[in-house]
């Protein structure tokens, strides 16, 4: 097969009229050769940092999408179904990538639970770390989010580090707004990246110290605009991620919006592509081709290097996507789950209260930070509800893994003047996480959670929006497009209700994630990320 082309060499940083020779899904010669064909030949795009149950599909369901816009190779942490399944959770997602010709290359998750400040479905020690460590289809140790586990030399976590070290594979940071000694020593244990800046300064910081950063755009973290003007001079130690990105989000585009946004503000397109496409692949030895002699044939024909409007996507050789039309096969998989909690009574969503003062989750757009706020309660017959008219919303945190009480808080910014939205995606153990103007369609959305055995819904009195995730309760047995249909819809009646958030279902995810500070609720209560302790609802 020849494939013809203007040719990108990223590394030596020249385009040139050319055609490619595949055989065998290798690339066995490439040379210049005059032509009239205009579409560009390059590397394929690298999601640098995701969790694909984020996307609420299956790998092979992912790939379908991800193809269409020029991503041949993912870093994936499975993190998220670790936490339900634990390290068979793992294998499952490793068994059902292989299935199809995107090159999935899966972590290691070194922080199951991430805290055992909240119920998870399983934990992952360090002698299992060794056991994931030893497994060639492990490429790296996931993002160690126990970061005070490292500043106070904790054995556990030292111990799954020194494992990634024995098997020679890099170790993912996860370390928002440390900085100083702090991040020194952090980096000393062996730590090499972090998507979790969202500053400049501390992105420059971690660049200085020998760190990789990666700039993270994702549904609902938003790092661009504030990191993107260290590629000038850092694009060797750079690259993109998305982390966490929905179906309906994943649909439009993927890693080449970043590059197009990149393009836009005028920066030099082969940085840009070396971010994309080059970095990842050496950092994490990815079993993924460069545009070279001898390697996999992993490339993608783009219009332009402007909007990077894919027209064709190869993988080890395979035209796997072309003019917007997906090759990548449907694959049969099962349906793992554990949810063993049983429907809930509005009694359980009450809280009597004649407190002056409380503390409240202050959500903000494109974070996953929050902020604590205090605020005077809204109090009817000694029950704390929900002030709809100062958007001081009750929220609640439901274990999924056995019968207990809900955890029961309050958030502002999510807006919503009539009904609720849930999720059983919820970072990091997934719990059902619920915002709400009222108790009773607080217990209702969970009822219907519980019901479906995970997934997200929306409601209003009798009117209710909800998409099934049945596999780990989690990701939907659907494929890309019914389940980013489904999603919008849900999405769609979350700002109907009144959300202001882009996107209120991302947000709500995050809600429960207790390393990214400050204020965050889990199934046992409300939690302070600076201090790292429980801290009480009522200040007085």
């Amino acid at each position: 097969m020849q494939i013809q082309g203007q040719i990108v060499d990223i590394e030596n940083k020249r385009i040139y009229s050319g055609e490619i020779t595949v055989a065998n899904g290798k690339i066995v010669s490439l040379i210049e050769k005059e032509h009239n064909n205009k579409n560009y030949i390059l590397p394929g795009f690298i999601d640098a940092h995701i969790h694909i149950e984020s996307s609420m599909l299956v790998p092979s369901e992912f790939a379908k999408l991800a193809v269409l816009h020029g991503t041949v190779g993912t870093i994936s942490d499975p993190h998220e179904i670790a936490n339900v399944l634990g390290k068979e959770g793992v294998y499952y997602m490793i068994e059902n990538g292989k299935k199809v010709p995107l090159k999935f290359h899966f972590g290691a998750p070194s922080c199951v639970p991430a805290t055992f400040f909240e119920t998870a479905g399983a934990v992952i020690d360090a002698e299992q770390i060794k056991e994931l460590m030893a497994n060639p289809d492990i490429y790296y140790l996931a993002e160690m989010m126990n970061y005070p586990g490292v500043l106070f030399d904790d054995e556990e976590v030292l111990k799954k580090i020194a494992w990634a070290k024995h098997f020679n594979k890099p170790v993912d940071g996860h370390a928002p707004g440390l900085r100083g000694e702090q991040v020194k020593k952090y980096i000393s244990a062996g730590i090499s990246t972090d998507h979790e800046c969202f500053t400049y300064d501390e992105a420059l910081e971690k660049l200085s110290l020998g760190m990789k950063v990666i700039v993270r755009e994702g549904s609902a973290a938003k790092n661009f605009e504030a990191l993107i003007d260290l590629l000038p001079e850092h694009y060797e130690n750079m690259m993109f991620c998305s982390d966490d990105k929905h179906p309906d989000d994943l649909i439009v585009g993927h890693i080449n919006q970043l590059c197009a946004r990149a393009l836009a503000k005028g920066f030099d397109v082969f940085k840009v592509l070396q971010m994309a496409c080059i970095n990842p692949v050496k950092h994490y030895k990815m079993d993924v081709g460069l545009l070279q002699e001898n390697d996999a044939a992993d490339f993608i024909v783009v219009e332009n290097l402007t909007d990077f409007k894919v027209k064709q996507t190869y993988i080890n050789g395979e035209l796997v996507a072309e003019n917007g039309q997906s090759f990548v096969k449907h694959i049969d998989f099962e349906k793992p789950n554990n949810f063993n909690t049983s429907k809930k009574q509005i009694a359980d969503f009450e809280l009597t209260s004649s407190a002056k003062t409380i503390r409240v989750i202050e959500a903000l757009e494109g974070q996953l930070i929050t902020n604590e706020i205090h605020c005077t309660p809204k109090i009817v017959d000694s029950n704390l509800v929900s002030d709809v008219e100062n958007d001081v919303l009750k929220m609640a945190v439901v274990n999924r893994y056995s019968n207990t009480e809900p955890a029961v808080a309050f958030i502002k910014n999510f807006g919503l003047k009539n009904g609720a939205i849930a999720s059983s995606v919820a970072h990091d153990c997934h719990n059902i996480v619920v915002v709400g103007t009222s108790d009773a369609e607080i217990c209702k959305a969970v009822n219907i959670l519980i019901e479906n055995q995970g997934g997200i819904c929306a409601l209003n009195g009798e009117t209710a929006k909800s998409l099934a995730l049945p596999v780990a309760g989690i990701m939907s047995d659907k494929n890309g497009w019914e389940t980013g249909r489904l999603y919008q819809e849900i999405d769609a009646m979350a700002k109907e209700l009144g959300s202001s958030l882009k996107a209120p279902f991302m947000t709500l995810s995050f809600m429960a994630l207790l390393v990214i500070p400050d204020l965050k609720l889990s199934d046992k209560g409300l939690f302070s990320g600076k201090s790292f302790q429980f801290v009480d609802l009522v200040v007085e």
